[in-house]
């Protein structure tokens, strides 16, 4: 096993560069290496001052300009391109949709398999270029027989092969990632990008939805979907609260509940439930939000799907541990046992299965089994 084969030859490559000092530095190791690099800032909005600014996000005007710097730097060729359209469509309707129908979508995995390795690399590869390149942590490795993996970064506290893991053999075969076999931290690519004359070397890393501006996820949703006011209630069925839209709540939330009655034993309140037919939320005890087993739908492999029954690690959020798990893919649905209860699993998150630091393939939470299931 190697790393990526795009270092045996110098490649055509087309370096997305959202104008943070990740994609800043994964360009210019690119064109260190010798490869051929032109640097592309994507557009994701008709109305970029709508996006989160000041360093927040990763699509505004202000981000386009720092990346066009840092190609000027680089000294290679830069170009804005307009995906506003796809982005709409793919991620922010998308996200939308989700939230609507009481599942907690993930737009920057959905970011990553819809726009920057699907409608990008397709316009990349019938421009003639040979490889995508961007500053994700992540590293893809190859066989002798030139069957690819994707692999953890060699710096865990880093890895982003979680929002990677809906990249399929061909997206795969035509991905770079220069950072991923980088075991330093933060600070040393900021000193990296220092070197290298890089103004975004001491740029805030983007947080948060690049297209909420103000970061009010809540609010956002009001405005497309209205107001609906409807019931909190808890196990029994007991109405505890009121709500102003049940698409404002995810799994496990317990901030923002607004319930006016206090739990009999005192404890905080989740949400455990969300129900958009009945627009109710139903909150009871942590406890209750422990899962033994979920389906997932539309698996995406990272190479060949997994044949029968096997034990693996999951991860289930972008930023959250491991766990052990069995899971074996049925009538198309991965069917996932958990060797001991997770908490706070929601229907719209991905479940990414990993045997030991590669990435096996990614899956669309639709159901979860309950350890105490709540009783409405």
């Amino acid at each position: 096993m190697t790393d990526t084969p795009q270092r045996s030859r110098p490649l055509r490559v087309l370096a997305a560069m959202s104008g943070g000092v990740d994609s800043a530095v994964a360009a210019a190791r690119a064109a260190e290496a010798g490869h051929d690099v032109t640097g592309v800032h994507l557009a994701l909005s008709a109305n970029p001052q709508s996006f989160r600014t000041g360093a927040r996000g990763c699509c505004t005007i202000e981000d386009s300009r720092d990346a066009r710097r840092a190609a000027d730097v680089i000294g290679i060729p830069f170009y804005v391109w307009d995906l506003a359209d796809r982005f709409r469509e793919d991620v922010v309707e998308d996200f939308v949709a989700e939230y609507e129908a009481g599942r907690t979508p993930n737009p920057c995995l959905r970011c990553n398999e819809k726009i920057k390795f699907a409608a990008l690399l397709d316009k990349a590869l019938a421009l003639g270029f040979d490889a995508v390149c961007t500053g994700h942590y992540a590293k893809v490795v190859t066989h002798a027989d030139g069957s690819r993996e994707l692999h953890r970064a060699s710096d865990l506290a880093k890895d982003q092969s979680y929002v990677l893991g809906v990249l399929d053999d061909r997206q795969l075969a035509h991905a770079l990632f220069p950072l991923g076999d980088t075991v330093t931290t933060k600070d040393e690519i900021r000193a990296e990008a220092e070197r290298r004359g890089l103004a975004v070397a001491r740029k805030p890393d983007s947080h948060d939805i690049c297209f909420i501006a103000d970061g009010d996820t809540q609010g956002f949703l009001a405005a497309r979907l209205g107001r609906a006011e409807g019931d909190i209630v808890d196990e029994s069925g007991t109405k505890v609260g009121t709500h102003e839209g049940a698409y404002g709540f995810t799994i496990g939330q317990r901030k923002g509940l607004r319930i006016g009655t206090p739990a009999q034993d005192g404890k905080p309140r989740y949400v455990l439930d969300i129900s958009p037919v009945t627009n109710t939320v139903t909150v009871g005890p942590a406890a209750a939000l422990d899962v033994t087993a979920l389906t997932a739908v539309k698996p995406r492999w990272c190479g060949t799907a997994p044949a029968g029954p096997g034990t693996y690690s999951a991860q289930l959020r972008a930023h959250g541990d491991e766990t052990e798990v069995t899971a074996e893919l049925v009538a198309g649905e991965l069917r996932v046992t958990f060797r001991e209860p997770v908490r706070g699993i929601a229907p719209g998150q991905a479940v990414v299965l990993y045997d030991g630091t590669r990435v096996v393939g990614s899956a669309t939470i639709a159901t979860t089994t309950r350890a105490r299931p709540a009783t409405v």
